[in-house]
């Protein structure tokens, strides 16, 4: 194995380490803000007074948050003026060798389809189960030795 997919190995790990722990964490209803906040028995206004702002600006920032309008600096703030951290993750549904094997089929077909279309112009087309084996055969290669093209939209 090179540098290059030990290291991607070890990165695979890492979020599969982090994916298999967060697994079903979701937001609650009403953001995390206003969760940990009352699960703290705090109120808004001594949770303002702490990060030295007004009680309007610490209810817009728990509205904001359940749309994503709120900064991870920000958050960080919040967590810590409560007494806790704030953990920012990016996870896939799954393993990531579900979203890495996904986009190699994605990429191997779209090639294959291309191909196809063009060998069809000229009545040169495959059977579709020649195709899928190009398909299998270029999805594997991709897998194998992960070209830095698999991610390109063409």
């Amino acid at each position: 194995m090179n540098v290059r997919k030990t290291a991607i190995h070890q990165y695979r790990a890492t979020v599969n380490r982090a994916a298999s722990r967060l697994s079903g964490l979701q937001m609650p209803a009403e953001g995390w803000v206003v969760t940990v906040r009352k699960a703290l028995g705090m109120s808004g206004a001594q949770l303002a007074r702490r990060l030295g702002v007004t009680r309007s600006a610490v209810s817009q920032t728990e509205r904001q948050e359940a749309h994503g309008g709120v900064t991870i600096k920000h958050m960080h703030n919040i967590a810590e003026a409560m007494g806790c951290r704030f953990v920012y993750a990016i996870v896939p549904d799954g393993d990531i060798e579900h979203v890495v094997r996904a986009q190699a089929e994605r990429k191997a077909s779209g090639l294959v389809r291309r191909a196809s279309g063009h060998m069809a112009l000229e009545q040169q087309s495959l059977p579709e189960a020649k195709n899928r084996q190009q398909v299998e055969y270029l999805r594997e290669g991709f897998l194998r030795d992960l070209p830095a093209s698999l991610w390109d939209e063409k």
